[in-house]
């Protein structure tokens, strides 16, 4: 069973900017702000890259694949997520 966190990237930033243990959390905290981003459930004590591998979404397909910088900067939009613009949902 993988555990998840909520992850939010707000537009223009450079790093992360919060993780909440659940999407009613962010999403508050989001509204609060009036923030805008993404919010992005993701697996906790396993990266991205191994993820899409072991669920069958990513297979590398060349050596570049499966190096350092490749692997440092992978990830997926198989993961479930949200976008927000000045606090709300967007469809």
């Amino acid at each position: 069973m993988t555990d998840w966190i909520w992850v939010f990237h707000g537009n223009g930033a450079t790093l992360c900017t919060a993780a909440f243990s659940d999407f009613e959390k962010a999403g508050m905290w989001i509204k609060k702000y009036a923030l805008s981003g993404v919010l992005t459930k993701m697996p906790v004590n396993q990266s991205i890259y191994d993820w899409a591998v072991e669920i069958g979404k990513f297979t590398p397909k060349s050596k570049l694949q499966q190096t350092p910088k490749f692997i440092q900067r992978f990830t997926s939009a198989y993961l479930e997520h949200y976008h927000f613009e000045n606090g709300e949902e967007q469809m």
